[in-house]
């Protein structure tokens, strides 16, 4: 299943490369690579450049830059579509430079390096990424102005004579300078090893480039005229350069936008016993404003199957529609036993609707109603399950952003289950540039994060407060702040609300499990834990610095005995009073 159709709008883009040994070295020690792919690929990774200098001192220079190259852009391509570019380019940097590193240690004793400079220039939707270490160079051409992008990594000693400070494989911490800029249509991105533009001065440099976007010179044919130039300059390193145009941006109208969302139908109301698609409607699960969710089974093999369509009350809302087809495209991303998993139909669809495999449970705001006092190991044990199905969101860049009782299913063999992605987050996708106007807010306001409803960044944590939220309930039955969130719209509304510890709706709750939710719970999410794993560790596991009582005023442990002692110690008072009155 591809993502919605609106995203597909094709950025366009031309682009040449060259290299060259130059009049000294035998061998080329630089490597270059450039792929646009099409289609759905190029909307949701987008097009890279890639060029690398291998270190000619290291004797493996050549072998480390052709890995960059060839590795940066077969591992970028696959990579997870929802993860966003930074993530992307980061985790393969690292794995990358691990593995050179590795490579010259276990090489050392034949003084044999595997170091190389890379730059790294992607081109998604709107923006441009830059990775980039060592001293290979992203220049911009913008509206006849030359910008030179990256900074050098070396460190001059002489007019002639300088050495690397960063390159790939040189240490086990890698530190790669990262750039997000917004492109526009007629942006050239030219790259560079220095053994052109050290050879070559920034004034010709930008008139060639200028020639080249005015189309008064082809891509190639500047290639071989700045290669030529550094030779005449008595450059004796190897020669390599890129050019990338872009020549259309995607862009789109909200009417054609609206459209090709719209391209199939919404269903109808739906029966028992009616048929779509190959499946029979068996019954209706669950129905609300903004969708439907039926039981349905294969009309040839029987098999049972839930069916959600969207309400026809959002028939005109691009958003909602986008929302809607996003969720079977994030789903089918999903591999873990604790995620419902989206079916694919048998026949292609006529209507707007997709599948999941049918559970057959009840949701956990149902078990937290039959269920007013839990056993307190049996509600860790469905939390533990729940982190496990939020985790597979989390490693693909997804922020759930509604977590809640109604969308987790706990099946009939107790397997729990998360059921719904109409909310998420998905930081590939949004990094796509769409006319469609998406809303803030998606989630619950019962177990929404504040920084959520209150519009400000959010990351992962956010999740976890949801998720401390529904921990709360399943203990208590109340929500921890003793009232819904509804409403918060800035920060002086969150200062109105109270934490009340669970052991005092739930005698049966540690203090120091109530202090693991009070952390998760934390309004302040940089408070909160940095990872789930933390935090289902301090479920299960008596966290030190929370075993202790003493920090704890009684009035909070313990409410009702610290009245009845402040009543009793009044009563103690006046009857004092009383007999030195008596007896005065």
């Amino acid at each position: 299943m591809q993502i919605p159709t609106h995203l597909h709008a094709q950025l366009k883009l031309s682009a040449t490369q060259q290299t060259d040994a130059g009049v000294v070295k035998e061998d080329n020690e630089d490597c270059m690579g450039i792929a646009i792919p099409e289609g759905n690929e190029l909307a949701m990774k987008g097009a890279v450049a890639v060029i690398a200098d291998g270190v000619s001192t290291a004797e493996a220079g050549k072998e480390a830059s052709e890995t960059c190259v060839q590795n940066f852009i077969s591992d970028y391509y696959s990579t997870p579509d929802s993860w966003s570019v930074a993530t992307a380019g980061q985790k393969i940097l690292t794995a990358l430079n691990r593995w050179l590193y590795g490579q010259g240690q276990h090489y050392i004793e034949a003084h044999k390096g595997y170091i190389s400079t890379l730059s790294a220039l992607i081109l998604k939707s709107n923006t441009a990424y830059i990775f980039h270490i060592g001293d290979s160079r992203v220049y911009r051409l913008r509206d006849g102005d030359l910008e030179q992008l990256t900074n050098d990594h070396c460190a001059r000693i002489s007019g002639q004579h300088a050495y690397l400070t960063r390159a790939m494989g040189m240490d086990v911490r890698l530190e790669v300078d990262f750039r997000r800029l917004e492109v526009k249509a007629g942006d050239l991105f030219f790259l560079s090893t220095d053994g052109i533009h050290d050879f070559i001065k920034r004034r010709e440099l930008e008139q060639c480039l200028r020639k080249v976007a005015n189309k008064e010179l082809t891509q190639q044919d500047a290639c071989q005229q700045l290669i030529d130039d550094a030779k005449a300059n008595e450059s004796k390193d190897n020669l390599t350069c890129q050019f990338v145009l872009v020549e259309e941006l995607p862009e789109q109208g909200l009417d054609e936008a609206c459209q090709s969302l719209s391209q199939l139908p919404f269903p109808p109301d739906l029966a028992p016993g009616q048929k779509i698609g190959g499946y029979e409607i068996e019954s209706l699960i669950h129905a609300s404003a903004r969708s439907q969710l039926y039981k349905v089974s294969d009309v040839v093999t029987g098999e049972l199957f839930a069916m959600k369509t969207p309400s026809a009350n959002y028939e005109d809302d691009p958003a909602y529609i986008e929302r809607f087809v996003m969720e079977p495209w994030i789903g089918l991303r999903m591999d873990n036993a604790h995620v419902v998993k989206v079916i694919e139909p048998v026949q292609t669809p006529q209507f707007l609707y997709y599948l999941t495999e049918y559970v057959d449970g009840q949701t956990l705001g149902q078990w937290i109603a039959e269920n007013p006092k839990p056993d307190v190991n049996r509600v860790i044990e469905l939390t533990e399950q729940i982190v496990k199905g939020l985790r597979a969101f989390h490693r693909r860049e997804v922020l759930h952003q509604d977590l809640k009782p109604d969308n987790i299913v706990i099946a009939a063999d107790g397997q729990v289950k998360i059921i719904d992605f109409g909310s998420s987050y998905v930081m590939g996708v949004h990094e796509i540039s769409s006319p469609i106007l998406r809303d803030a807010i998606l989630g619950t306001a019962d177990y929404s994060a504040p920084e959520l409803l209150l519009q400000e960044k959010a990351d992962f944590n956010a999740d976890q407060f949801s998720l401390a939220s529904i921990v709360y309930e399943m203990l208590t039955g109340r929500l921890p702040y003793g009232q819904s969130f509804e409403g918060v719209t800035r920060k002086s509304d969150l200062r109105k609300l109270s934490y009340s510890p669970s052991y005092h709706h739930n005698v049966h709750v540690p203090i120091w499990l109530d202090a693991t939710l009070r952390k998760a719970l934390n309004f302040n999410p940089r408070l909160r834990y940095d990872a789930l794993s933390e935090f289902i560790f301090d479920l299960y596991h008596p966290n030190p610095k929370f075993l202790s009582k003493k920090h704890i005023p009684l009035i909070k442990k313990n409410p009702l005995l610290f009245w009845q002692g402040l009543s009793g110690a009044l009563v103690v008072s006046q009857l004092v009073i009383l007999f030195l009155w008596l007896n005065s």
